[in-house]
């Protein structure tokens, strides 16, 4: 039975829609927004071990058929997936990847294939609405939905979903999604904006983001799914109280050192004593294993709760820093002499090396 939901948003209708393809997969739903059409399926699988990760996957599949071009070059067949397609499935896999309820560690795989695209209809927020649609139809025990959207800037005033010509003439272009109650995700590409901008536009997107909740609570009330029940993490508050015995003090002394090199050196040092401490050597090798990996989990998880008490009671980052503070900025040109062009820029430890290659316009790339 095809099922279909669909509201006018922004002066164009979005639905969605399930039942008509991909019925193979837990969940799949094409969404829409004008003339862009994006087919996503949710597919799960039962994880045959235990895992210590959340192995959720997320491809975000362009075709040239969307937009009636043929690939260039003699092979006529899609390519590897464009830098546009990698970024489009990093935004959606953010904001839905910690709605995932702690302890489900089933593989998950969202695969959004783009079929029809209108440049004024954004792809990318298309995919991220039918993601979190296709998850809460699925069994997953998704804690969602979530949705998306696009903040530009149109003769000086902020708006929601600009056309593709008036978000790059405006100069603003953020990606605000959230869930009914909070934001999750925030980026964005811009010329200067004041703190107060940026607050408005989040509050502006946020405000749109009911909409699209609300649609998605409406589709999912009339398929009515039935979700997998995970049973919650008990976490062993003695266990978590001798490893915090252990180790909290000696965590004091990650704002002494003065490189991540030697942080993260300090933290496996507390993990091996904490094991050290904890494990009994005449434990089997198997429950020795699940208590190491207990004890490591806790150790890393009481490191991130000493960061954030820091900042909160000192007013410093664990390198000594403000909050408002930079880490300090360098650039370098011309630092290979045989390339067109090179430059190096580092910020704190962290370095990006660009070299720049001018080719002929006869290798210029051809789509018709």
């Amino acid at each position: 039975m095809v099922i279909k939901e669909s509201i006018q948003f922004n002066g164009k209708e979005i639905s969605l829609e399930t039942g008509r393809m991909a019925k193979q997969a837990n969940g799949a739903v094409l969404a829409s927004y004008g003339d862009t059409k994006v087919l996503v399926t949710a597919v799960i699988q039962e994880s045959k071990e235990e895992l210590d990760y959340f192995p959720l996957r997320v491809d975000y599949e362009e075709r040239f058929y969307a937009s009636g071009k043929i690939p260039g070059g003699f092979f006529k067949r899609e390519g590897r997936p464009s830098d546009v397609a990698i970024l489009s499935a990093r935004m959606i896999d953010r904001p839905i990847r910690p709605l995932f309820p702690k302890g489900y560690n089933d593989e998950v795989q969202i695969v959004a294939t783009v079929l029809s695209a209108e440049p004024d209809c954004s792809p990318s927020i298309v995919g991220m609405l039918g993601a979190s649609a296709a998850l809460m139809i699925s069994d997953a025990p998704f804690q969602g939905p979530i949705a998306g959207v696009k903040i530009g800037r149109v003769d000086g005033r902020l708006v929601v979903n600009p056309d593709a010509v008036s978000q790059e003439e405006g100069g603003v272009e953020i990606t605000v999604a959230g869930t009914k109650h909070t934001v999750t995700m925030v980026e964005g590409k811009m010329n200067e904006l004041s703190e107060e901008e940026i607050i408005e536009s989040i509050d502006l997107a946020h405000q749109a983001i009911q909409e699209l909740i609300g649609l998605q609570e409406r589709f999912v009330a009339r398929v009515n799914p039935v979700k997998k029940e995970v049973p919650p993490v008990e976490e062993d508050q003695a266990l978590r109280a001798r490893v915090r015995e252990l180790v909290w003090n000696d965590l004091s002394r990650l704002s002494q050192l003065p490189g991540k090199r030697a942080r993260h050196d300090l933290v496996e040092e507390l993990k091996e004593r904490a094991v050290a401490a904890i494990v009994s050597p005449d434990l089997p090798k198997e429950e020795a294993d699940a208590l190491t990996k207990q004890v490591t989990a806790l150790v890393d998880d009481l490191h991130r709760e000493y960061l954030r008490t820091s900042i909160l009671t000192t007013g410093l980052r664990v390198d000594g820093r403000r909050p408002d503070e930079l880490r300090e900025i360098t650039c370098e040109v011309g630092i290979l002499p045989r390339t067109h062009g090179s430059a190096l820029f580092t910020r704190g430890e962290t370095q990006s090396l660009g070299i720049v290659t001018l080719g002929a316009t006869r290798s210029d790339e051809q789509i018709i």
